[in-house]
C-alpha cells in the first residue's frame, strides 16, 4: 500500500468532515477549524504525503484561510524562541562537526565503553537522562545528537557491523537521545515545564510548596522505570543487534592515535560547546536571568567571531546551508498550530471534556486522564497542555473528592511522555532532523513506549503517589 498516496487523499477528507459538519463536535467555527486543519497537516505529517517541512507550512495559510485564526499569530509560532534555540544548537553542533570534534568524543566513548551496541546504547541514554534532570530536554537532545551521530558514522565507516544489525544500532541509538531526554526531566521539577507548572499550582490555588526533593523523590521512580524498560525495549526486542559483541575498542584507541592533540579549532568550539552547556545548567543561579534561547544564540554567534588557524573563522556563513532548515519549520508548524489552539478557544474546549471524568471511578479516571493527556501532546506541546489542565485538574480532584495531587501528577507526567511524533517533543524533532530516522520507525517504537509510560504512570499515581507525595 502507497501511504503517500492514502494521506494524501485522507489529509482533506478528515479536515472535510470535522470543518463542515458542524454537528459532528460542537464546535464554533474557529476552534472546529483549528481541529479540522490540525487533522489534515498531522495526517500528511504521519504519511508523509508531502515532504514534513513543506506540510509544516501549512497552517500559515490554512488557519488564516479557514478563520482558525489571525495570520499573525500562525506566522508568529515559526519565529518562536524555542525555534530559535533549535537554531543555536544546531549551528553549534554544525561547528563540532566541521573540526572533527564529534569524532574525538565518539572515540573517547567507545574506548572506554566499548565491547558491544548495547553497553554505548546504556551509556548514551543514561548521560542523555542524567543531563535531562537538569537541563531543557531540547537542550539536551541537541548537546548529545553531534555525539551519537559521530558514533553510528564512525562505526559505519568501520564496518563493524552488518548492514542489518548497523541499521537496528543507529536508529535504537538515536531514539534512546530523543526518549531518554524526555524521560530524565521526569525525575525534577526544574527538568519539564509540567512539573514546574504543577509547583506552581500548587503553590497558587492550594497554598502548598513542593520541593524539589518532594518531587524527586517521585519523579525519579517514574525516569528509572521508564529508562530501564527502554533499554531493553530498544535493545533487546525493537532494534535487536545480532552482532553485539563485535564492537571492539581497539580500532577507537587507534583513531586516537591518529588524530592527535586536539587543535586549535577544537578547543575553540569545545570551550563554547561546554561553557553552553554550563550556562543550560547553572543559568537559573547567575545574578542575570538568560533564557536557553539566549544562551543557544550566544554560543552559535560565538563561532562565527573566533578566529581559525588559516584566517577565516571556526564557522563561516556558506557553512549554515548545511542547517537543518526543514526541522525549524516543522517545529514552527507544531508551535502555530498550538497557538492556534489556544487563540481560539479550543483548548478549552478539551478541558470541558475532561469534567466529564468525574462519573467515574477514581482508578479509571487515573486511566483515561493518563491516555487522554498523553496522546493530545503527541500533536500539541506539553507546555499548552499542562498549562491548559493543571488547574482543571485541581477542579476535577474537588468533584471527585480526590486527593489533588494525583491528578496533578498525571497531568505533568503524561504531558511529557510523547514518543510517536518528531512534533511530539523538541528531543523528537530534533534526533528526527538527523535525517537518519524514517516517521515510521519513530511511530512503531514510540507507540510501545507511550503504551508503557500508560502503564508506569497509572501505577505510580495510583498505588505510590498517595505514599510518597502526600501533602
Amino acid at each position: 500500500m502507497n501511504y503517500q498516496k492514502v494521506g494524501l487523499v485522507l489529509g482533506p477528507v478528515f479536515f472535510s468532515v470535522i470543518y463542515f459538519m458542524e454537528s459532528l463536535t460542537g464546535l464554533a467555527d474557529a476552534p472546529r477549524a483549528v481541529l479540522a486543519v490540525t487533522a489534515w497537516v498531522a495526517t500528511w505529517w504521519i504519511t508523509e504525503a508531502m515532504p514534513i517541512p513543506a506540510t509544516s507550512l501549512l497552517p500559515i495559510f490554512l488557519l488564516p484561510l479557514t478563520g482558525g485564526t489571525d495570520e499573525a499569530t500562525a506566522a508568529m509560532a515559526y519565529g518562536d524562541p524555542i525555534v530559535f534555540m533549535y537554531m543555536g544548537g544546531f549551528t553549534i553542533a554544525l561547528a563540532i562537526e566541521k573540526w572533527g570534534l564529534h569524532k574525538r568524543i565518539a572515540m573517547l566513548i567507545i574506548s572506554l565503553i566499548g565491547k558491544s551496541s548495547s553497553r554505548i546504547i546504556l551509556a548514551v541514554g543514561v548521560a542523555t537522562a542524567l543531563l535531562s534532570m537538569w537541563i531543557s530536554n531540547a537542550a539536551t537532545a541537541l548537546m548529545m545528537l553531534p555525539i551519537a551521530l559521530a558514533l553510528i558514522a564512525e562505526i559505519k565507516e568501520k564496518q563493524l557491523l552488518n548492514e542489518d544489525s548497523f541499521n537496528n544500532f543507529s536508529k535504537g541509538l538515536l531514539l534512546t537521545v530523543a526518549y531518554a531526554a524526555s524521560i530524565g526531566g521526569l525525575a525534577t521539577i526544574i527538568g519539564s515545564v509540567p512539573n514546574a507548572v504543577l509547583v506552581a499550582v500548587a503553590n497558587n490555588m492550594l497554598d502548598v510548596e513542593i520541593t524539589f526533593s518532594d518531587w524527586f523523590l517521585f519523579g525519579s521512580i517514574v525516569t528509572i522505570i521508564l529508562m530501564v524498560f527502554l533499554y531493553f525495549y530498544i535493545t533487546k526486542i525493537q532494534f535487536k543487534v545480532e552482532q553485539d559483541q563485535n564492537i571492539s575498542t581497539q580500532f577507537a584507541q587507534e583513531q586516537l592515535k591518529e588524530l592527535g592533540k586536539m587543535t586549535r579549532e577544537e578547543k575553540s568550539v569545545l570551550v563554547i560547546f561546554l561553557l553552553v552547556g554550563f550556562m543550560w545548567i547553572f543559568g537559573g543561579l547567575l545574578p542575570w536571568a538568560l533564557s536557553d534561547t539566549t544562551i543557544s544564540i550566544f554560543g552559535a554567534s560565538a563561532m562565527f567571531l573566533i578566529p581559525n588557524s588559516k584566517g577565516g573563522r571556526i564557522l563561516e556563513w556558506p557553512d549554515m546551508k548545511n542547517l537543518s532548515w526543514g526541522l525549524l519549520l516543522l517545529f514552527g508548524g507544531g508551535l502555530s498550530l498550538a497557538a492556534a489552539f489556544e487563540d481560539s478557544g479550543l483548548t478549552g474546549w478539551f478541558g470541558e471534556l475532561l469534567t466529564n471524568l468525574e462519573h467515574f471511578d477514581y482508578f479509571y479516571i487515573v486511566v483515561i486522564l493518563t491516555v487522554t493527556i498523553l496522546f493530545m501532546t503527541e500533536i500539541m506541546s506539553n507546555t499548552a497542555v499542562s498549562n491548559m489542565l493543571m488547574p482543571i485538574s485541581v477542579g476535577l480532584a474537588a468533584g471527585i473528592g480526590a486527593q489533588p495531587f494525583g491528578i496533578m501528577a498525571i497531568v505533568a507526567l503524561a504531558s511529557s511522555c510523547a514518543f510517536m511524533l518528531p512534533i511530539s517533543t523538541p528531543p523528537n524533532a530534533a534526533v528526527f532532523g538527523s535525517g537518519e530516522i524514517q516517521i515510521k520507525d519513530m511511530i512503531k517504537a514510540g507507540f510501545w513506549m507511550n503504551m508503557f509510560s500508560i502503564v508506569v504512570i497509572v501505577f505510580v499515581v495510583y498505588t505510590l503517589q498517595p505514599i510518597i507525595f502526600n501533602f
